[in-house]
């Protein structure tokens, strides 16, 4: 991440009007700097790997490349960047898609600009950004498939409880590792054997079936 005050931003998406709306909204936050803007997956995946900006905000379907591509592509090169999906879509193979391909956040284009200003901010601050619609729908979708029913179930251990309980308040491993007084590369571990205990494939499947346990 950067050290700036600031927080740099590059948009990808192949829409001229929506684009310059979005920069002209997040411009209204002083705490954000757009970086860059591409409006292609092959372009965008370029100016990430040369910018390694703090958030990529990425459509999903874009005429040269699909998102979900792209975003494996980013992925890939091992940047600092957090990568929100920023959509029409609201498809469960989408938002699953995404996550599981490593997005830290997905929000639909069809939010108010104040809510989708402040999933930004939020993802900014390293929490989990998901359009509230989504939670439910990702609920669903985790159900149909076979897991544990109880982190006990699981065999989470107490340090992968406590992680889990902080991923679930949305919160990104830099976060966490300060929380709980580790180091990152020690809470990366332990979120990946809790995934994979859980059968899940993404934190952010993760924070949504704590969440979801935890009501009952």
């Amino acid at each position: 991440m950067n050290d700036k005050a600031q927080q740099t931003i590059l948009i990808i998406d192949d829409h001229p009007l929506f684009r310059k709306g979005l920069i002209q909204l997040i411009q209204s936050a002083e705490e954000f700097d757009i970086q860059g803007e591409a409006s292609g997956g092959k372009d965008g995946i370029e100016c990430a790997v040369a910018l390694n900006p703090d958030m990529i905000l990425l459509d999903l379907n874009m005429k040269d490349m699909n998102g979900i591509e792209v975003l494996k592509a980013i992925k890939a090169a091992d940047l600092d960047s957090r990568v929100i999906m920023l959509t029409v879509s609201d498809s469960a193979d989408d938002l699953v898609a995404a996550l599981r391909a490593g997005a830290d956040g997905y929000l639909l284009k069809d939010m108010e600009p104040e809510d989708l200003l402040a999933n930004i901010r939020s993802a900014g601050q390293g929490r989990m950004a998901l359009s509230d619609r989504l939670t439910w729908l990702l609920a669903h979708s985790l159900k149909e498939e076979s897991r544990p029913k109880t982190a006990t179930e699981a065999g989470l251990t107490d340090q992968e409880g406590k992680i889990l309980e902080q991923i679930s308040a949305g919160k990104s491993n830099k976060l966490i590792a300060i929380e709980l007084g580790i180091t990152e590369g020690t809470v990366k571990v332990h979120v990946k054997h809790l995934l994979k205990k859980l059968n899940l494939k993404s934190r952010v499947e993760a924070a949504v079936w704590a969440v979801e346990k935890s009501k009952k």
